[in-house]
């Protein structure tokens, strides 16, 4: 801070020496020296924490890593989830995925940020939830809980079930409106559970061993089935009834289960088990109903029906009756004697009928016969052969002449044509022929030869040998 000035100064000048003595001696850090600080306080005070938010400006580098943002209503974190972080699920980080990070609290120097580095990822709210869900479906899947040939039947006539659920629930309500409706003798033991909260699970699953318990007892207390049900709701609303336990209890259950959670959209572990799954509470109802509401439709009926029969059988068996009298009068010994009579004379008169036409046909056939040998005159049919016969030798050896005479004529024309492009004919008319005397080959020109090189000319009347002396330039 500046000192004051003196309030009295000298007639002659100002004293100004306090006003620019040296400042007291202070401690002055780097950049770098103030961010490892704050990095070391961050890391010892902070640490590692779980926090919770929505994913943001995602980037996945080409090395692996992914950098991404979370935030909440009025903050934002910067984090990083490197490539060797192997405990963590990857595949849950998206943008505006909502998430639970556990990671350690530091500071990046370069940038002078403090950042979360990810350690594990976890699905927030309803998504951990439906996590949760999958794992154990998968799990319960690969024990064979859910297996179709495990599934049993439910009893057509129900007399007595069990319903486990709340006591005062809407499902509740559903399913005794519908049972008195379509079958009111059905007796029902009602084993009370909470249906929605902590320890509802438990509940629930103590509610169906309870009645397997009963089943036990004397015939009187037998159930034909357990309808396990609660109305619609959220996840969380229906999470008991996604619980381990209660899928144990269901399956271990010796009588069948029918499970009616939620509305038509909603799907439970409970449903998976179950040997029976209903979309709704009142659903559930009708398909355990029905098997008595459409006897009582079948009795209703009965009287018409059995009328309607009744006239059937009499006109069936009045057409049955005039049917016999028919066959009676067809079958009768008389008649069936005079039907064989009847074929017999048919089968002599037709053998009389094939002997005479088979006697025709032999007369007619000699006749022809003799017509022909008189034609034919076998002498006269030889001699005209032996003529053929001398005219087709004679035309054959006249065709093989003229094909030799042919033949020769082309061997000829080839003969002087071979005789004419011969070399001798060219050696003849004065030319000579030049070739190499080392290799035989034939000098076609001036850029064939080297100086000193043998050759051998041929004539009509002989060779002649040579050696090159000078080459003509530019070959």
């Amino acid at each position: 801070m500046v000192p004051e000035l003196s309030a009295k100064p000298s007639k002659s000048q100002w004293d100004f020496g306090d006003l620019f003595s040296p400042p007291p001696s202070r401690a002055v850090m780097s950049v770098s020296e103030l961010t490892t600080r704050v990095k070391s306080l961050l890391e010892r005070q902070v640490g590692q924490v779980w926090v919770g938010g929505e994913v943001t400006n995602l980037r996945l580098q080409g090395s692996g890593h992914m950098y991404f943002t979370l935030k909440d209503a009025s903050a934002q974190l910067s984090c990083v989830l490197f490539r060797g972080a192997a405990t963590a699920q990857r595949s849950l980080v998206a943008d505006g995925q909502k998430v639970l990070l556990n990671g350690e609290v530091t500071v990046y120097e370069a940038r002078g940020q403090y950042q979360l580095l990810v350690r594990e990822v976890e699905l927030q709210g309803v998504g951990a939830l439906q996590l949760k869900f999958e794992k154990l479906k998968r799990q319960l899947a690969a024990e064979g809980l859910f297996a179709p040939q495990r599934k049993r039947p439910l009893p057509a006539y129900p007399q007595r079930i069990g319903l486990v659920t709340s006591p005062t629930g809407a499902a509740i309500r559903d399913v005794l409106h519908v049972i008195q409706r379509r079958q009111p003798g059905l007796e029902i033991i009602l084993a009370p559970c909470r249906v929605q909260g902590d320890g509802a699970a438990a509940e629930i699953a103590a509610a169906i061993r309870l009645l397997n318990e009963a089943n036990e007892r004397p015939p009187h207390c037998r159930l034909d089935l357990i309808l396990i049900t609660r109305g619609g709701g959220s996840l969380e609303d229906l999470w008991a009834f996604n619980e381990e336990v209660v899928a144990r209890a269901v399956f271990e259950s010796a009588i069948p289960v029918v499970s009616a959670v939620g509305h038509e959209i909603d799907f439970t572990i409970a449903d998976f088990v179950a040997d029976v799954r209903a979309a709704t509470p009142s659903a559930a109802a009708e398909i355990i109903t029905e098997g008595m509401f459409a006897s009582r439709q079948f009795v209703a009926a009965a009287a018409l029906r059995l009328a309607q029969r009744a006239r059937r059988r009499w006109s069936r068996d009045r057409e049955l009756s005039a049917q016999l009298s028919r066959r009676l009068a067809r079958v009768h010994p008389r008649r069936r004697l005079n039907e064989q009579l009847q074929r017999l004379d048919d089968f002599q008169s037709a053998m009389l009928r094939c002997a005479r036409s088979a006697l025709r046909g032999q007369a007619t056939a000699w006749r022809t016969l003799a017509d022909r040998l008189a034609r034919v005159r076998p002498a006269q049919w030889l001699r005209l052969q032996r003529e053929s016969l001398a005219q087709h030798d004679l035309r054959l050896q006249e065709m093989v002449r003229g094909r030799l005479r042919l033949a020769k004529t082309r061997v000829d024309g080839l003969e002087t044509r071979v005789r004419l492009l011969g070399p001798e004919q060219v050696l003849g008319r004065g030319y000579s022929i030049t070739l190499s005397a080392e290799t035989g080959l034939i000098v076609r020109g001036a850029a064939q030869i080297s100086d000193g090189q043998l050759l051998k000319t041929r004539l009509k009347d002989g060779q002649i040998f040579s050696r090159v002396e000078l080459t003509p330039p530019g070959t």
